[in-house]
C-alpha cells in the first residue's frame, strides 16, 4: 500500500510561546489595574446595593433585580455600565415578585464589549431631584453546583467571555475578555463516504487559508481540502490520506489556518461526554473500507481515530486464514464481528 506523509515545519505568523506569554501578563496587569479603578469609591462613600439577582447568560445577556424598598423612594432609576468615558444606561423597571414584594428589574444585551474592566452602578433621582449613584455588591458566593455546564460561558458569535467579577472594595463589576483567535466548530457530517465538518474562524483577521490533519503520536501531517466563504470554512477529512500515512489505528487531530480545530465557545464541561458519537464503516471511493471514530476530546477538541479494514474484509465462506467465521443464524453465512477498540 503507498504510504504518504510530511513532517510539518513551524506554522509562519503564530505568536511564539514567549510572546503569549508576555501579552498574557500584560493583560493580566491591566485587568487588575482596571478591576481596581472600577472598584475605587469617589466622593463620598455610599452603601452598596444587595441585589436580589444578578447573572450573565452566555455573556451577552445581564440580568438584574433590586429590591425597590432598599433602593429607597426614588421616581426614576437606571443601571450604568461604564468604563470610561465609554457606557451604557438601562432603565429599571418596577415589577412585582410573586411573593408581592417591589423590584427593579433590568435585562441587558451586551454587544461587542471592549476588553477591559466594566464599573455597574445603580443611579436614582427622588422627588426633589437627588441624584444618588451606588455600586453593586456581587450576589453571595454559593458552593458550585454538581453541573454539565460551566458557571460563565463565552459569547457563541465572538468569543467574548464576559465574567461578575468582585473588587477590592467588594464591588462587583463585569470583567470582558475578548477571545484568543478560533477555528471553531459548527457542526460535522459523517456519511457513507466520508466526514464533512464545517466551522468558523473567529477573532482571526488574516488566517492561513491552509488546513491540516496531524496525527497526534509523531506530528506526521496530511493536507486537507478546504472551502471558505469568508470566515466560514468547510473540509472534507482526508480518510484515504490518513490511513495511508502509516499502518495501524491512530489518532489525528486539526489545525485550520493554522489554529487547532474545535467546540472552543461552549459552557459544556466535558463535550466528550456530553456529545459521544459511536465508531463507523466508510466506504472511500477507491474501493478502500476505513473504520472511523469522529468525536470531541474533555477539552472540546475535534479528533478522528481512523482504520483502514480493507484487507480485513472478505466474502461470505472464506474467512481470513487462522480466522474461524461465526456462522450466520438466519442465513447460514459465514460472518466476522469486529472488536470496537477505544482510541
Amino acid at each position: 500500500m503507498h504510504r504518504i506523509g510530511i513532517t510539518p515545519p513551524r506554522l509562519p505568523g503564530l505568536p511564539s510561546p514567549l510572546g503569549r506569554r508576555l501579552r498574557a501578563a500584560t493583560r493580566s496587569t491591566r485587568f487588575r489595574l482596571e478591576r481596581a479603578a472600577a472598584g475605587r469609591v469617589r466622593g463620598r462613600s455610599e452603601p452598596l446595593l444587595t441585589p436580589v439577582h444578578l447573572s450573565l447568560r452566555d455573556s451577552r445577556t445581564l440580568n438584574l433585580a433590586l429590591d425597590a424598598a432598599g433602593v429607597g423612594a426614588a421616581d426614576r432609576a437606571r443601571l450604568l455600565i461604564s468604563r470610561g468615558p465609554r457606557g451604557l444606561a438601562v432603565p429599571l423597571v418596577h415589577e412585582t415578585h410573586t411573593a408581592g414584594a417591589p423590584l427593579l428589574t433590568a435585562t441587558v444585551t451586551l454587544r461587542d464589549m471592549r476588553d477591559g474592566v466594566w464599573r455597574l452602578t445603580v443611579e436614582t433621582w427622588d422627588a426633589g431631584g437627588r441624584v444618588r449613584r451606588r455600586g453593586l455588591a456581587p450576589a453571595a458566593d454559593a458552593a458550585p453546583l454538581a453541573t454539565p455546564t460551566l458557571p460563565h460561558a463565552p459569547d457563541p458569535r465572538t468569543g467574548t467571555l464576559v465574567r461578575i467579577v468582585r473588587c477590592r472594595s467588594g464591588r462587583a463589576a463585569l470583567q470582558a475578555t475578548r477571545s484568543r483567535p478560533r477555528a471553531e466548530l459548527v457542526r460535522f457530517e459523517p456519511r457513507g463516504d466520508g466526514i464533512t465538518v464545517h466551522g468558523r474562524l473567529v477573532g482571526a483577521a488574516s488566517p492561513d487559508r491552509r488546513a491540516r490533519a496531524v496525527r497526534r503520536r509523531d506530528k506526521v501531517t496530511v493536507p486537507v481540502d478546504v472551502a471558505w466563504s469568508g470566515a466560514a470554512f468547510t473540509l472534507r477529512v482526508p480518510l484515504a490520506a490518513m490511513t495511508g500515512a502509516g499502518p495501524g489505528q491512530w489518532v489525528w487531530d486539526f489545525r485550520v489556518g493554522g489554529l487547532p480545530l474545535g467546540r472552543w465557545l461552549s459552557d459544556v464541561r466535558d463535550p466528550a461526554a456530553a456529545c459521544p458519537t459511536p465508531f463507523r464503516v466508510f466506504a472511500l471511493p477507491g474501493g478502500a473500507l476505513v473504520r472511523a471514530h469522529a468525536h470531541f476530546t474533555g477539552t472540546g477538541a475535534f479528533a478522528v481515530t481512523c482504520w483502514d479494514i480493507t484487507d480485513l474484509a472478505w466474502t461470505p465462506g472464506q474467512g481470513p486464514a487462522g480466522q474461524v467465521p461465526v456462522p450466520d443464524a438466519a442465513s447460514g453465512s459465514g460472518r466476522r464481528e469486529l472488536t470496537e477498540e477505544t482510541s
